[in-house]
């Protein structure tokens, strides 16, 4: 593995200012309705995933680019060799990222309201149910127009 360089460099942290942002999105949030604040972290959840995806998928069309056989000088090599490295690394980073947001997905799923999750599943299951019994009494009187229909035509024959 690659070795820590340790640089003279300072490294920037979290300023006094960044707090002022997150008031005005506390605000923000605030006068979202539950729908409305759920549907935007879905939304945030897959701009994610998509930027992730999207990294992986162009690193390794350009690892495939950069691929190519031909006739290459010494320096041609390095840096295509240099290019595919540091592609190679984004990718792993890209990797790393969707790792860690599916991690924090099955850590939501598994510590959510339970009893929340089995409400709506029961209201879908009555309204399916429903749906089914509706479907079946047109089904039966749709039968029954049929077979009607067609003891009077064999009636008048």
């Amino acid at each position: 593995m690659s070795e820590v360089t340790e640089t003279d460099v300072s490294r920037p942290s979290a300023l006094p200012t960044a707090k002022l942002l997150q008031r005005q999105s506390q605000q923000a949030s605030i006068d979202q309705t539950s729908d409305q604040y759920l549907d935007a972290v879905e939304e945030e959840w897959n701009k994610r995933v998509d930027v992730e995806i999207e990294t992986l998928v162009d690193g390794m069309a350009d690892i495939v680019s950069l691929a190519s056989i031909g006739d290459k000088d010494k320096f041609r090599i390095a840096q295509e060799s240099f290019q595919a490295q540091c592609r190679a690394e984004s990718m792993i980073r890209a990797a790393n990222s969707l790792m860690s947001t599916i991690h924090s997905m099955k850590l939501l799923l598994l510590l959510s309201d339970e009893a929340q999750i089995a409400k709506r599943r029961d209201i879908e299951l009555r309204n399916v149910q429903a749906e089914k019994s509706d479907a079946q009494k047109k089904v039966a009187a749709l039968l029954d127009e049929l077979l009607l229909a067609s003891k009077s035509e064999g009636l008048r024959d």
